[in-house]
C-alpha cells in the first residue's frame, strides 16, 4: 500500500499548523516549506476543513490555523477519511472479478486492518 501525496500533505500540514499554534499561517508559507504546490495544497485545505482539523481565518491578515486539539485527531479515522481503502477492484462497488471463493481478498482485508490499526488509537498529537 502506498499513502497518497494528498494523505501524506494532510499529515505534514497538520504538523505543521500543530507547530505553530501561536499564529495563523499561510497556504504559501506552507506550500513554500514542505516544498509542494500552493493549489495542491490549497485543495487539502479544503478537505480538512471540510473535516473540521482546520479553521480558515479570512481578512488581511487571514490564512490557517488547527480546528482542533492535536490530540482529539485520530491518525486512523484521517486515513480513513483520506485515503482510497479499496486495494483492490473487487473492494470497490462494481466489482466485476469472475474468481469465485477468492482468498486474496480476505488477505488484503487482513493486511488493510493491520495497516490501520498501527494507526488507531494514535493521534496528531503523537506525531508532533
Amino acid at each position: 500500500m502506498k499513502i497518497t501525496q494528498f494523505t501524506d500533505f494532510s499529515i505534514r500540514l497538520l504538523i505543521y499548523l500543530s507547530r505553530h499554534r501561536d499564529r495563523v499561517v499561510t497556504v504559501r508559507e506552507v506550500a513554500e516549506y514542505y516544498g509542494i504546490s500552493a493549489e495542491h495544497l490549497k485543495k487539502i485545505v479544503r478537505s480538512l476543513a471540510d473535516l473540521g482539523h482546520v479553521q480558515t481565518v479570512r481578512g488581511k491578515h487571514g490564512g490557517l490555523r488547527l480546528g482542533r486539539e492535536p490530540r482529539d485527531i485520530q491518525l486512523g479515522h484521517l486515513f480513513r477519511q483520506q485515503e482510497n481503502l479499496a486495494l483492490l477492484p473487487c473492494h470497490e462497488p462494481c466489482d466485476t472479478c469472475p474468481i469465485v471463493e477468492c482468498k486474496l481478498r480476505s488477505l488484503v482485508d487482513d493486511a488493510l486492518a493491520a495497516f490501520l490499526a498501527v494507526f488507531d488509537g494514535k493521534t496528531l498529537a503523537d506525531v508532533v
